[in-house]
């Protein structure tokens, strides 16, 4: 599979809201619940998209995953430096493209992007309870 990588914008709004809510309900489905449902509408995820922060995973021009990622997180990492590191949140995949290879291409280029931006860290929000993704 072929993957592109860019930046969301205002259009791709409700597109970044239906990759998180069907990945929240994916989990919820396996009693892993992801947070409240109505953080992930496109009203409440908008004016992250418009900051910038929001990034799509595309395979032949069709949304397969996507991420949020920040330079600064002073609401879940205040007491981490914040110009040694980038976060990432959000990090879900349409369920068509299970299997890692979109889950991996948005953590290397996530790795990528810290590291061009001359960030040493890259923080992974993640719920501790989840063992796979907490591994990562």
């Amino acid at each position: 599979m072929r993957l592109s990588i860019r930046q969301a914008l205002t259009p791709d709004i409700d597109t970044v809201s239906d990759i998180l809510r069907e990945a929240a309900l994916w989990l919820q489905e396996r009693g892993m619940p992801m947070g409240c449902d109505n953080e992930l509408l496109p009203e409440n995820i908008a004016s992250d998209v418009h900051s910038g922060s929001f990034f799509l995973a595309e395979s032949e021009g069709e949304a397969a995953g996507t991420v949020r990622f920040q330079l600064e997180d002073q609401l879940f990492w205040p007491d981490v430096p914040q110009h040694d590191s980038a976060f990432i949140h959000r990090l879900a995949v349409r369920r068509r493209y299970s299997g890692g290879e979109v889950s991996s291409a948005l953590l290397l280029w996530s790795i990528a992007r810290t590291r061009a931006l001359g960030r040493r860290y890259l923080r992974l929000d993640c719920e501790a309870s989840r063992p796979r993704l907490h591994a990562i």
